[in-house]
């Protein structure tokens, strides 16, 4: 009866220097070889008193045959097997940071939106958010936790501009955040995938596909309709939102044709982390310099005479400083995992989690026609991100 197993016989290399030698020297009797005759036929007759019998007992009698080893023919399987478990981990690791990343978004709007409710300062807020992540990098950096970057002189020209557009990008954010619902501000942040391609066609003169261009549509018509039905609706929120996308385009734009010059010697987290500290360095004097100083002791002091909770204050700011930045460095690590494509993606699942968080926690009042508008624009972006994985056909 046939078997499934299927097993097969590993010699040692002892054995093959045997098979190079003669017969003799391998534990077969000895022969004189000046008594062997000359003619063919007489040695097949000396040879063939060797029968199979007396050769199975000559190789059992021999020392090298315990070091045969049986080797599975099942090997392929456990390989497919590991591969199968290797990729389950990844898959679990993948969504357990897609997780984290969304978690940390939906938090870091709520505490941000509770301070700006109360603390009227957005460009002291945001240096002090930028503050908090460039304490945690130095920390990784220092603990050597990640590997410090190197740059040169003309890439820190280049970065010190996309700093720049970091910097303003942010502060307009929060400038908005404080005048508007965080839904809606959202909602027109959805618009960046409209500033992405028409920045790319001005300054790289890259031609966007067809299935793109369609994809902006429900964009564009769905961010229109839920500002023309927005409550809280006014044009400092509004035009500081769309601003905001304006500047953080420019800078995903050009970052990413540095990243291409330059992949090998500065990767998306030491690019992101130089541009935090950079706009940290930039944004303190000019906060300072614009609102004066609504940090210090004495003005803390002043501000919980006139009934302000300072204490709950300070800890709702650094934790939206610690969950503004760890939210991005978790971001770039998924990048890093994944294609752009699937990153953007997640990154339209992000818009609605926190879009609806917000709605939910801070019971923001959203008529019918202003729902429609923000799902109208969300699966524009949607569409845009599966838009930009196809390919154009070749002419």
């Amino acid at each position: 009866m046939a078997t499934n197993y299927a097993l097969a016989l590993s010699t040692p290399k002892p054995f093959f220097t045997c098979l190079k030698q003669s017969p003799f020297q391998c534990g077969f009797p000895a022969i004189n070889q000046s008594q062997l005759p000359t003619s063919c036929d007489a040695k097949h007759a000396i040879f063939s008193n060797f029968s199979s019998r007396n050769l199975v007992q000559n190789l059992c009698s021999s020392r090298r045959l315990p070091d045969f080893k049986l080797r599975s023919a099942a090997a392929p399987d456990s390989r497919d097997e590991a591969a199968k478990a290797d990729k389950l981990v990844r898959t679990v690791q993948l969504a357990a940071m897609f997780g984290v990343w969304y978690l940390l978004n939906i938090y870091f709007n709520i505490f941000n939106k509770q301070v700006l409710k109360v603390y009227h300062y957005p460009a002291t807020l945001t240096a002090f958010q930028f503050g908090c992540g460039t304490v945690m990098i130095l920390v990784m950096w220092g603990l050597n936790l990640y590997p410090k970057p190197k740059i040169t002189k003309s890439q820190f020209l280049q970065i010190l501009l996309l700093a720049v557009g970091h910097t303003i990008g942010n502060l307009l954010t929060n400038i908005s955040l404080g005048k508007v619902a965080v839904s809606f501000t959202h909602t027109i942040k959805a618009m960046e995938p409209f500033f992405t391609v028409l920045l790319s066609a001005i300054f790289f003169g890259e031609r966007p596909s067809l299935w793109v261009v369609s994809s902006l549509v429900p964009i564009v018509g769905g961010v229109a309709l839920a500002s023309c039905t927005e409550v809280s609706f006014n044009w400092i929120g509004f035009g500081t939102a769309m601003a905001s996308n304006l500047t953080n385009q420019t800078r995903n734009v050009f970052s990413k044709k540095l990243m291409r010059k330059n992949d090998e010697s500065l990767d998306n987290i030491n690019l992101f982390s130089i541009i935090t500290i950079i706009s940290f360095l930039f944004l303190a004097p000019a906060a300072i310099f614009l609102e004066g100083v609504k940090f210090s002791p004495s003005y803390l002091q002043y501000a919980a005479s006139e009934g302000l909770n300072v204490k709950e204050l300070c800890v709702r700011a650094l934790l939206s400083g610690l969950c503004f930045h760890t939210y991005q460095q978790v971001s770039y690590m998924i990048l890093g995992m994944v294609n752009p494509v699937t990153h953007a993606v997640g990154n339209s699942v992000k818009r609605v989690v926190v879009i609806v968080s917000s709605v939910i926690f801070f019971q923001t009042p959203v008529s019918p026609v202003n729902s429609l508008g923000t799902a109208l624009a969300l699966a524009g972006v949607f569409l845009y991100s599966r838009a930009k994985k196809m390919k154009p056909k070749a002419a």
